[in-house]
């Protein structure tokens, strides 16, 4: 089931319960009872890091030691919950079958975490602690918290245990894992692939089959070698990881494309370093770029569009782009996206109609998280930045150029996000240049260093609850080149920053608590 029907299927259930309670409210949800679902297989991600639970080296061994590391689509990087009672969980390896435990009943900080035979002991039992999107995992036996250790982000670090501190390092993204249909939902480069790139600097191999159809130093050329000699509904794994450098791989329509090793990139002027224009049919499963990039993947005239675990650790340029002077796309789907170190924005969309995006987590990116520029009937779970675009004008989530704005010329709600956390950097949430047409369900928003939220020259704009904390003020505005701002409903706790409407808007509803102060019409 898609997130949107999902969410849809939710909106029915409350509107049923309001029609037979006869209360009126303005959002619908189903509360869960747990923050996770047995019989569901996650990745599990650092918020700190970007990367992945992994039990080192694939090891189906007792003992073997639980790590972060860049996603690969294993099985060692999938894990599931089994319930253990009293509020508490078993963590088990989709690999090994194998559950998680404090090794040899540890109590001490910095204690191994491995995997061991399920025998449901306390060390083996852990509490799911939900905040913002994310959560923390908390040992029955020693009451210690899963914790990146040293708060490092380098692949291969491992997790420990450690009092809990509500830092980063201790919260993780859950991301469950597809399945069926798509080969490229099972674990990059699991099956038998169509074509494979394999071998190492100075020596690239790339296959169909039993043929070779590359041989030689070029990476780049590797890649587009295997990828070109695939047919229709085929699929190419890069198992190599190595640099194609200012060069671009295109991806034809029709074609699974998995990059399971890493492709590290450099810039070449407007355009990006994998490209899949005017296609249809295409699915990025898996992902991983480094460099610095024009933008590390460009995209225009796109049908059924589907981008799986996306990690896109840079050291400049710009992460995904959809172009904005060309063809629009349709029925694109981004499933977890984390990208780091971009001189501009993390994901920048145009001219799309149906968008689906599970998670968008953006960290030290120049511009936008993510930014939605003339682009409709979308649904976002979680966007989640950290020091995203300081001192620009950019924010966590920004919405612009007639965003949300439907065929007809209305703006009835048609953008959905689940939340909006952003701590630090530039703004958290921006709407601008007459879009609109938004819901987000819930923000927390911190330390924002300009507008906490700016709603600028929007309709039909609904932030249903959640807390601003410091930081910049929450205001609504309007510039005179366009229409007044309109139909704004703001539900928010805000403290230790302050709440302007200026000039008025036309039909706004304010619903706030805290201790900021109020200039509001």
């Amino acid at each position: 089931m898609t997130r949107a029907l999902k969410r849809r299927l939710l909106l029915i259930a409350g509107a049923i319960a309001a029609a037979v309670t006869g209360i009126a409210v303005t959002f619908f949800a189903v509360p869960q009872a747990n923050a996770v679902e047995t019989g569901v297989w996650y990745n599990i991600v650092s918020r700190s890091s970007g990367h992945y639970l992994d039990i080192e080296g694939r090891s189906t061994a007792t003992g073997a030691q639980l790590l972060q590391y860049t996603a690969t689509g294993a099985t060692n990087q999938q894990f599931r919950f089994i319930d253990a009672g009293g509020g508490y969980f078993r963590i088990q390896a989709r690999h090994s079958n194998l559950v998680l435990e404090t090794y040899e009943w540890n109590t001490a900080n910095g204690a191994t975490i491995a995997q061991w035979t399920d025998l449901n002991g306390t060390n083996q039992q852990w509490q799911v602690q939900e905040s913002g999107g994310y959560a923390t995992f908390v040992n029955r036996h020693s009451g210690k918290a899963l914790d990146v250790w040293e708060n490092s982000t380098t692949a291969g670090t491992r997790i420990s245990q450690y009092t809990p501190t509500g830092g980063s390092n201790q919260q993780f993204q859950l991301v469950e894992v597809g399945g069926g249909g798509d080969p490229g939902t099972g674990a990059c480069g699991s099956g038998t692939p169509t074509a494979t790139v394999t071998g190492s600097s100075g020596g690239y191999t790339a296959r169909n089959g039993s043929s070779t159809v590359y041989s030689g130093s070029d990476y780049r050329a590797a890649i587009q070698a295997a990828v070109d000699s695939t047919g229709s509904g085929q699929r190419t794994s890069v198992m190599a990881s190595g640099s194609i450098g200012a060069s671009t791989i295109s991806i034809p329509s029709n074609r699974i494309f998995e990059g399971c090793g890493t492709i590290d990139t450099a810039n070449r002027s407007g355009r990006g370093a994998i490209e899949s224009l005017n296609t249809s049919n295409v699915s990025i499963p898996y992902l991983n770029i480094t460099g610095n990039p024009y933008f590390a993947t460009r995209f225009y005239g796109n049908s059924n569009l589907h981008l799986g675990q996306v990690n896109l650790n840079l050291s400049g340029g710009a992460g995904i782009r959809f172009e904005r002077d060309f063809a629009g796309s349709t029925d694109v789907t981004m499933d977890y996206v984390y990208v780091s170190g971009s001189g501009g924005h993390g994901v920048e969309t145009w001219n799309i109609d149906g968008l689906e995006i599970g998670t968008v987590v953006a960290r030290n990116t120049g511009y936008s998280g993510l930014l939605l520029n003339n682009t409709r009937n979308a649904d976002i779970g979680l966007v989640d930045g950290e020091n995203v675009a300081t001192g620009t004008g950019y924010a966590t989530f920004r919405t612009a150029n007639t965003a949300g704005r439907l065929a007809n010329g209305s703006y009835s709600t048609n953008i959905y996000v689940d939340k909006v956390v952003s701590r630090g950097g530039g703004r958290g949430i921006f709407c601008v240049s007459q879009s609109g047409g938004v819901r987000i369900n819930s923000v927390d928003l911190a330390n924002n260093g300009n507008n906490s939220i700016l709603i600028e020259n929007c309709y039909g704009y609904t932030i249903a609850g959640g807390t601003v904390n410091g930081g910049g003020e929450v205001r609504i505005a309007a510039r005179s080149e366009f229409p007044n701002t309109r139909d704004t409903d703001i539900t928010l706790t805000v403290n230790n920053t302050s709440v302007r409407e200026s000039p008025c808007a036309d039909n706004s509803t304010w619903n706030l608590s805290g201790n900021g102060a109020r200039n509001i019409c």
